[in-house]
């Protein structure tokens, strides 16, 4: 055979190959900091993180807590247990919102025998560390503009990030911290359009610490993608899939917290969710975003976004071919089995 007539092709070849960069991103250094317990969209955004994980698309550096109950943080490692990432960092904030257990955190303490039915090494949240001093100490462990955070319950944790000093973690104030090491904010919080005739909707996690919202919003200095209530309900999770997609172990935490929350068959909006997914993924077109802008959070906790050439500020918006893949998206990397 005649070499030369290799030789092109195998030049083309090389030419044309994708590069390593091309070829497989750097994974996401993810910030997790919810308000688990209070609803289940949590607990399967937590899944859909160590799923993402586990497909090479981000790296879970932390998870912080804003609920101030006792088994928050327990339950939250039995999670990452779950998925063999036990290790994880935990903070909780301290004092907080919301200390009732809810509906499903008692899982974390339920045991057989002298074994605990979900395997975690955190006991209680007391012995936890505080939040925001593990926020400074993660933000000042990474490279600079390189983390993103996905808050999807109150803003208590971040907004005292924000006024935190200079400490053994880094010699930077909390601002100067953020500025340094966050990309992204993606946040679900808020409503952007009317919710079910109501043009004056008061959502959940803005209501419960009005004030930490408003400062968050009014002084967090990175860019900040709000995915507000209507995006959630425009994507329920289809109840069949907890039956069906969930079987491939006999004790699932996330399809048993699912049933407690709510009796069943419900269709559970996935608010919390489409924040991780954006996180994560903010380039692959599962959703729009407005124009630039600011949100302003009202003394009643309403929130309103205002267009501004040169605002940090967006929101999510949804087509109706995206929702369609978004959800089908959810569905699979909130049930794909851990490695």
């Amino acid at each position: 055979m005649n070499r030369l007539l290799w030789s092109v092709p195998l030049c083309l070849l090389a030419l044309f190959a994708p590069t390593t960069s091309a070829r497989a991103a750097e994974p996401v250094s993810l910030i997790f900091d919810t308000d688990i317990g209070n609803d289940v969209d949590d607990v399967l955004a937590q899944g859909m993180i160590h799923s993402l994980q586990s497909r090479g698309a981000c790296k879970l550096l932390a998870v912080t807590v804003t609920k101030d109950s006792d088994l928050a943080g327990p339950f939250v490692d039995a999670i990452n247990t779950f998925y063999g990432r036990g290790d994880t960092p935990i903070g909780v904030v301290r004092p907080g919102k919301t200390p009732e257990p809810g509906k499903f955190l008692p899982m974390a303490a339920e045991k057989r025998g002298d074994v605990f039915r979900y395997p975690h090494d955190l006991l209680s949240s007391k012995d936890a560390p505080e939040a925001v001093a593990l926020l400074r100490k993660t933000l000042a462990s990474q490279p600079d503009g390189s983390v993103s955070i996905a808050q999807v319950g109150f803003s208590t944790n971040l907004a005292r990030l924000l006024d935190s000093k200079a400490d053994e973690s880094s010699p930077l104030s909390g601002v100067e911290l953020i500025k340094k090491k966050v990309k992204l904010l993606s946040v679900m919080a808020g409503a952007f359009t009317d919710i079910n005739g109501n043009k004056h909707y008061c959502e959940y996690n803005v209501v419960q610490d009005i004030a930490n919202c408003r400062k968050l919003a009014d002084e967090w200095p990175t860019a900040v993608v709000w995915s507000g209530f209507e995006i959630g309900i425009a994507l329920p999770y289809p109840a069949d899939s907890i039956v069906k997609d969930y079987g491939y172990v006999s004790d699932h935490p996330l399809a048993e917290a699912y049933r407690l929350y709510e009796k069943q068959p419900h269709d559970r909006p996935t608010w919390d969710l489409t924040s991780v997914l954006y996180a994560v993924h903010p380039d692959r077109g599962y959703f729009d975003v407005s124009p630039p802008g600011r949100v302003i959070v009202e003394a009643d906790g309403f929130t309103k976004f205002e267009p501004l050439a040169e605002g940090k500020h967006r929101y999510l918006k949804l087509t109706e071919a995206q929702r369609v893949r978004v959800l089908e998206t959810l569905v699979q990397l909130s049930s794909q089995p851990p490695r």
